[in-house]
């Protein structure tokens, strides 16, 4: 689900980056940020709604919404979609207002 070819942009793919999601080792790449690099692999659900617990998923990727907010080496409600990827990072969903799930 990465962009490989885009008529108007180029992207460039730096060094391969090793990083967990809820314990399962994912590979991404320099210049990902978590949500982007979760969305490549195939993730789709980053969280739930606070109060109806719908499943929330890779939304607005400007860090407007709540959509990504996601536990990021123990720190709750880190907006992943504006978030740098780094090695070896643990990233986890959270339930509710920062609760893992």
């Amino acid at each position: 689900m990465r962009i490989e070819n885009h008529p108007i942009l180029e992207f460039k793919r730096g060094n391969e980056i090793k990083f967990y999601f809820d314990g399962e080792e994912i590979i991404g790449y320099e210049g990902d940020t978590v949500a982007s690099a979760l969305h490549a692999a195939g993730v789709r659900v980053l969280g739930e709604s606070v109060f109806k617990h719908r499943p929330r998923g890779f939304y607005c990727a400007i860090g407007n919404c709540s959509s990504c907010l996601m536990t990021v080496n123990g720190e709750s409600n880190v907006r992943t979609c504006i978030t740098p990827l780094k090695e070896k990072m643990t990233v986890e969903i959270q339930k509710g207002k920062g609760e893992i799930l």
